[in-house]
């Protein structure tokens, strides 16, 4: 994928997101030996989407992951939910993220956490077993 590839998906989904901007938007990091920061738009209260990219690496390794989840548990205070995507550059394959998020704090419902088991079907290298937590906050 060639550099100016990668600019202008950046920019079409980075567009697509900021035309539905409500308050179904949020950011996170997920934190492991891969850190990852993200921004999400939540479609419904079951199916959402996240663009995430990797913080640990040079911008020539700029590495992009789309996911589209679903919550199969949505309760106040959780969701467990799981999905599909895709990873592109330093990694290149599919993804299967499968979480829990959690709001702890009854006063700060925008405010979350979250724990993620991530394999990784990269299609140059193994399979990849990532875990991560994290924070995420709602607008």
């Amino acid at each position: 994928m060639t550099r100016s590839i990668k600019i202008l998906f950046l920019l079409g989904v980075i567009t697509f997101m900021s035309s539905k901007v409500s308050s179904q938007i949020s950011v996170s990091y997920y934190s492991s030996s891969l850190s990852k920061i993200g921004l999400s738009y939540n479609f419904s209260g079951k199916v959402w989407s996240e663009l995430r990219l990797y913080s640990n690496t040079v911008a020539d390794d700029l590495t992009p992951e789309l996911v589209l989840c679903y919550n199969f548990v949505n309760k106040d205070k959780y969701n467990i939910y799981a999905g599909v995507g895709v990873v592109a550059n330093y990694y290149n394959g599919l993804i299967v993220p499968i979480g829990i998020q959690f709001t702890p704090f009854e006063k700060f419902n925008n405010f979350s956490l979250h724990i993620e088991l991530q394999p990784t079907f990269d299609t140059e290298h193994s399979t990849i077993m990532q875990s991560s937590w994290g924070l995420r906050y709602k607008f």
